[in-house]
């Protein structure tokens, strides 16, 4: 077996037609509109882009659709836009002006909405109120908030005045927020006084307080008074929200900024190491982001979206903000988590407010299923439409389950590969005319070039694993590592050969015969056993797809005979855990996973060894660290960087799992 080749073992053959009703109404609506779409693209990449560019309002038009001198893009050259401005103050000479583009639903139940002009009226405020503070275009503001609507507001009103907008998720840690502000060089901090979680006060203003002493560089900090908490102000840095607010205009009158000034940077989550700092600039960004918000979710004027992600993540950004808001959609926004106070919280929302597009990921999906159906059938869900899955592969189990017991068989699944450097979805069914394939994100959207290639270059075999590549620029693009050309280059350009081109991913993948995508993880998780290279992720997939098994995570340790042993570690279903099971019952357990993984995908796949746990180490966007899962395996202990650790007990947990 070539050290070059990743050993594909996953044999799912079930295959979902569009769903008739579904495809009458889509956009496209045929497999012939939809072939069109590839062959434009196909024929002229940058020429089909401007069409896309063309649906936003561009102050002063482009004169070059796209420069590439490898490896830094720069697309709609010349041209001057406003994202705040597609966001918002076009949609207020028409009927959407009175339409809802917010409505939030705080943990509590409280319910708050905002009109597309009542949220244009609160942007307009907070943007004078930050030019006031000094704050001028091309600096970094740090947004450290809850799921709040304020949120949203500083986004655009970042945006709105030129000040590139660097949101940290509001679980972070002082520490991982101290971090983020320095190296971004942060001129002012809009946060909260605290932030709603499970029903306790998480104290954001005080993690703020540690973090800003080391932060020089920042000269104010906005406070949101959410939940009365008792909070130390320092005079002259530190300022309310609503004093701030009461005094500022509602006229702000918005700048034209250059297609490729900075809109955002976001930091990766860290789960492979130290965080990056992702760049992304205005007009191409904005231009995909609408694109496949209207494309993926087959958005409708009566549409009403609900994204599970929090602001603080890409999916946040590009499918809460500015994806849908371009569009004049209306989303809703919910301020808890999703099992509190009990495991029925999303499926009350979608029946409460109608709910038609849901969007969430794998990991939640999983957790639902965990906790059995009971908690799922006092709800209708008769609202939704459409499914939508992010943040890593799906297992087809959990695809099904998803499709059968919320979408009720009626709701096509757009299960969406991306990445926060991508900005946007490339890799997705388009609903109504693809057909599906539990586990598949299917094909590159119209406008991506992608393949599955090995470490020369070539292109692999049919179902032949290899290295996910993207082959051609394209609008979202993150243009750099922020302050860090070198980290950029080394981490998504240097594996392949300049004249090719490509950008690597850092997942594996496999082409299927039909040109569908699986992808098989991150190419870190690919272990060597016995000569093979397996992607964990299709042996996580097997374990899951036993009824007694709600999540699991496998990883590899050395092993002097094998090369590497497979270590899979496995939360089993609810009902199971009740039972308490006796040793000798987790020991037959464990042999019949290990037979069942061994049928569903062959031998050489078979765990080495399984470790029950009532917890994994996750990242606070939802993706399992097995980072961490290697040092325990390796070495017993945990050595490596926790700050984005969502559950700390979880390695307590684990640490039990060890030594039982």
């Amino acid at each position: 077996m070539s050290k070059d080749k990743i050993t594909s073992l996953s044999n799912e053959k079930r295959l979902f037609k569009p769903i008739a009703e579904f495809a009458k109404q889509a956009s496209p609506n045929s497999t012939k509109a939809l072939t069109l779409l590839y062959k434009k693209a196909k024929k002229n990449p940058v020429a089909f882009w401007e069409e896309q560019a063309r649906a936003l309002f561009w102050n002063q038009k482009w004169k070059k659709g796209l420069k590439w001198n490898y490896p830094h893009a720069q697309w709609f050259v010349g041209g001057k836009i406003n994202a705040s401005v597609n966001c918002l103050d076009r949609h207020l000479n028409s009927a959407n002006r009175n339409k809802a583009a917010l409505i939030w639903e705080a943990e509590s139940g409280e319910v708050q909405t905002f009109t597309y002009q009542q949220l244009s009226t609160e942007v307009n405020k907070l943007a004078n109120v930050l030019e006031n503070l000094g704050v001028q275009q091309g600096q970094i503001v740090t947004i450290y908030m809850g799921m709040v609507p304020e949120a949203v507001i500083a986004m655009l009103a970042c945006a709105r005045i030129g000040a590139a907008h660097n949101v940290v998720f509001g679980g972070f840690s002082s520490d991982a927020l101290r971090d983020r502000m320095v190296d971004s060089k942060s001129v002012c901090l809009i946060t909260q006084d605290g932030a709603f979680r499970k029903g306790h006060v998480v104290p954001l203003k005080e993690a703020a307080n540690h973090a800003l002493e080391a932060c020089k560089t920042v000269k104010s900090c906005i406070v949101l008074k959410r939940t009365g908490s008792a909070v130390v102000m320092k005079p002259g840095r530190d300022y309310w929200w609503s004093e701030l607010m009461s005094e500022a205009s509602s006229q702000n009158q918005a700048k034209a900024f250059d297609s490729e000034h900075p809109l955002f940077i976001l930091y990766t989550s860290g789960s492979t190491g130290k965080p990056k700092g992702i760049l992304h600039t205005t007009g191409g960004y904005l231009t995909q982001v609408a694109y496949s918000s209207k494309l993926v979710f087959d958005l409708k004027p009566s549409d009403l979206y609900f994204c599970t992600a929090d602001i603080g993540w890409i999916t946040g950004h590009s499918y809460v903000v500015y994806g849908l808001l371009c569009n004049a959609a209306t989303v809703l926004m919910y301020e808890g988590a999703p099992m509190h106070p009990g495991p029925d919280r999303f499926w009350e929302l979608i029946d409460k407010h109608k709910v038609t597009i849901f969007y969430t990921a794998p990991t939640a999906i999983r957790s639902f299923m965990r906790e059995g159906d009971s908690h799922i059938q006092k709800y209708q869900l008769s609202s939704l439409r459409l499914l939508g899955s992010v943040g890593e592969p799906i297992n087809p189990e959990a695809w099904i389950w998803y499709h059968n017991v919320i979408g009720k068989k009626r709701c096509p699944i757009v299960d969406t590969w991306w990445q926060t450097e991508t900005g946007s979805i490339l890799i997705s069914p388009i609903p109504g005319v693809i057909a599906t394939k539990p586990g598949s994100a299917t094909k590159p959207l119209p406008g991506i070039f992608a393949d599955v290639v090995e470490k020369s270059g070539k292109s692999c075999k049919t179902n032949q694993g290899g290295l996910l590549v993207i082959t051609h620029p394209w609008p979202s693009m993150l243009r750099g590592v922020y302050g860090d050309t070198k980290r950029y280059v080394e981490t998504y350009w240097s594996a392949f050969p300049k004249k090719l081109g490509f950008y690597l991913a850092g997942d594996g993948a496999r082409k299927d015969k039909d040109g569908y995508f699986w992808i098989m993880g991150r190419v870190d998780d690919v272990v060597n056993v016995a000569g093979h290279r397996i992607g964990t992720a299709e042996v996580e997939s097997a374990l899951v797809s036993n009824s007694k098994v709600a999540e699991a995570a496998v990883v590899g340790k050395n092993d002097p005979i094998k090369g590497t042993a497979l270590v899979a570690f496995v939360i089993l279903k609810t009902e199971f855990l009740k039972l308490k099971l006796s040793p000798q019952s987790l020991d037959s357990l464990k042999k019949e996973l290990i037979d069942w993984v061994g049928r569903e995908i062959g031998p050489i796949a078979k765990p080495d060894e399984i470790r029950f746990t009532e917890a994994l180490p996750k990242t606070r966007s939802g993706k399992i660290m097995r980072r961490l899962l290697r040092e325990v395996v390796a070495e017993g202990a945990i050595k490596g960087d926790t700050s984005t650790l969502e559950d700390f007990s979880a390695l307590e947990k684990l640490k039990q799992t060890e030594e039982d």
